[in-house]
């Protein structure tokens, strides 16, 4: 009796397969991205307009190197900080605060990313919509940087 071999295309192919399965359960746990704002606090009213203002500062400058307009379901936040003077960035100060009606505090969510002068998170979701942030930041020198921007999610 004639024993039928496997056509080792087809061997290679069932085995891609298997690993090609075994691979979907696994990479999205990994390319889960943290919530930075839930659904339900994208729901709550916004905060009243604060009054603009200007001045010269010689506070931290803060700036977002992320894009404003970015995915919901998951895309990489930075922040920069920009000491001035010979000061340092105080990484107790930071205070990132979502503009709703109440105020919601992300400092806790953001300062797993501190390091340094900055704020990285590989991956962070928020609902689609706007969103209203404010980031301020001390250095040792005991004065204020911040920022206040709208985080555009599509």
């Amino acid at each position: 009796m004639d024993t039928v071999r496997p056509d080792p295309l087809r061997r290679r192919l069932a085995a891609c397969a298997l690993l090609a399965v075994g691979s979907v359960a696994i990479v999205p746990a990994a390319w889960a991205a943290d919530a930075l704002i839930t659904d339900e606090e994208a729901r709550l009213p916004d905060a009243p307009a604060a009054a603009p203002t200007r001045g010269i500062s010689r506070g931290p400058g803060v700036r977002l190197a992320t894009p404003d307009e970015v995915v919901a379901r998951g895309f990489a936040l930075q922040l920069a900080f920009e000491p001035r003077g010979g000061s340092r960035i105080d990484p107790a100060s930071l205070k990132v605060t979502y503009l709703k009606q109440p105020a919601v505090d992300l400092t806790a969510r953001l300062k797993a990313g501190l390091s340094g002068n900055q704020v990285a998170l590989a991956r962070v979701a928020v609902p689609a919509g706007l969103h209203p942030i404010r980031v301020s930041v001390r250095d040792t020198d005991g004065r204020e940087g911040v920022l206040t921007f709208l985080l555009r999610a599509r």
